[in-house]
């Protein structure tokens, strides 16, 4: 055990870029095949938790295709565990120089399981709407841990100097409460529409076509307040922010793009697959410009 601690990091060196980035691309994979569940009616394709049937804890073939995958899905949760475990345990000798990737590690780690459970409860609810969504929002959650991971690992940790002014941070802020009203909104849209996971699972009820358009008005706020940050960090120099700016802008607009084309389209499957994946490249984008706006901390090694 000894020898296997002694070989661990004591710098942020390669191997946690790498598992940095992994547990960030992870995060958004799994919302990708998620949403491949839900769009192809495989909600159900395991009827039960955390077996794939009472007898069963794998897909049968009685299960068909949807319970392939249903539980391939399931079994992209592994993989999150053990990039977790892996990314976790290559801080533990860098806990103390750098406890910000020790904790994002930590939290990361535990959430996952928790993520896990949240997928069981959707499915042991016949696929709730409220619940399903509540599991979607538990992912856009675990993507800016994981994207707040990333910052730091590259960037370095949290410093005390801002060099924006404090209106330009306000807007900031209030640009990810637009971003976060529009995520949330988007759940309810969806959970109102025909996209349920199965053909037996319930709607909210709502009306889906009145959601779609209070769904764009804090989407559009979002673009606009966006603009104003570009043109502010190119006003004020400030070259990581207004990368991560730029980057924002440009999700953003691919994601009002989609958003369009699949209202105008009838919600098809694809276009409503990639419009969630780019929800959680939103919220990471987003993270990453809140993260900019302190200049980070310099750490020796």
């Amino acid at each position: 055990m000894k020898a296997v601690f002694a070989r661990l990091p004591t710098a942020v060196d390669t191997r946690i870029r790498v598992f940095a980035i992994a547990t960030l691309v992870a995060q958004i994979l799994i919302v990708g095949t998620g949403g491949a569940v839900r769009l192809t009616g495989s909600g159900l394709g395991c009827p039960t938790w955390p077996r794939c049937t009472d007898e069963s804890f794998v897909t049968t073939p009685e299960m068909g295709i949807h319970g392939i995958i249903e539980f391939g899905n399931r079994l992209l949760t592994f993989v999150l565990v053990a990039i977790a475990i892996i990314m976790f345990v290559l801080v533990l000798r860098i806990r103390r120089e750098r406890r910000d990737l020790f904790v994002l590690s930590l939290l990361i780690g535990l959430y996952v399981p928790i993520q896990a459970i949240i997928g069981g409860i959707t499915v042991l609810t016949n696929l709730n709407p409220y619940v399903v969504g509540l599991h979607f929002l538990a992912s856009v959650v675990l993507v800016s841990l994981a994207a707040m991971l990333v910052y730091r690992v590259f960037i370095g940790p949290r410093g005390d100097k801002t060099l924006v002014p404090l209106w330009y941070s306000a807007l900031v802020h209030a640009t990810s409460v637009l971003v976060a009203v529009t995520i949330l909104v988007g759940i309810l849209v969806t959970g109102s529409g025909p996209h349920a996971g199965d053909g037996g699972a319930a709607r909210n009820g709502l009306d889906s076509e009145f959601l779609q358009h209070v769904h764009s008005w804090p989407a559009y706020a979002t673009f606009a307040a966006t603009l104003l940050l570009v043109v502010g960090a190119w006003r004020f120099r400030h070259v990581r922010l207004l990368r991560f700016t730029i980057v924002l802008l440009l999700v953003e607009g691919v994601q009002i793009l989609v958003g369009l084309a699949q209202a105008r389209l009838g919600l098809p499957e694809i276009l409503v697959g990639i419009h969630m994946v780019l929800a959680c490249c939103l919220a990471a984008a987003m993270t990453a410009v809140v993260l900019a706006l302190r200049e980070p901390r310099h750490v020796e090694g």
